[in-house]
């Protein structure tokens, strides 16, 4: 069982399936929203309010819940496995409104990411290790109109070389475990 570990939905469980999608640690999510807040001050810019979290590689939605948890106004899930989405819209239906979330069912290769960027300032990519080209995907991301504040984190192995394109910049970046997270932005 998840636990959302922050804010107003604290120690709420989420479902999951057991030995089907990775789940981000509690350990490790708490890492990740340390740093947003973190980067947060530094630059007196705020993540969450009014703010939309971009959650690719979906899976249960912990990342995307914790953030909706944390302030944020809406988060946007990419899945497109039927049996993990139906998880998904169990723990979105459990914790948000109607108007919190929306679920794209797609292929993120396949995806020319048809949505509207303005709000979106956490987009967080959990892709099966090593199973995706991430500079693809971060290239499709540039390409689109989004704020240079807005933070990507990609979560890979730590082994996983991690090719970035040009248009961005790693500006932090932590090994947990068998785990490296990765937070960059646009050049």
């Amino acid at each position: 069982m998840i636990k959302i570990i922050g804010g107003k939905f604290k120690k709420t469980n989420l479902e999951t399936i057991p030995n089907f999608t990775r789940a981000t640690s509690a350990q490790k999510r708490e890492s990740i929203f340390s740093i947003i807040d973190s980067i947060s001050l530094k630059i007196k810019h705020n993540f969450y309010n009014g703010k939309i979290f971009l959650d690719l590689f979906a899976g249960t939605g912990a990342m995307g819940l914790e953030a909706i948890s944390r302030g944020a106004e809406k988060a946007i899930f990419y899945e497109n496995n039927s049996e993990v989405i139906n998880i998904l819209k169990k723990n979105c239906y459990k914790l948000c409104n109607k108007n919190q979330y929306e679920i794209i069912e797609e292929d993120i290769l396949e995806s020319e990411f048809n949505i509207n960027f303005d709000n979106i300032n956490i987009i967080y990519i959990d892709p099966p290790y090593g199973k995706y080209k991430l500079n693809e995907i971060l290239f499709k991301l540039s390409k689109k109109i989004i704020d240079s504040k807005t933070i990507v984190v990609l979560e890979t192995s730590k082994n996983e070389y991690l090719e970035i394109n040009k248009e961005y910049k790693i500006i932090n970046s932590k090994i947990y475990g068998k785990t490296k997270l990765n937070f960059i932005n646009l050049s």
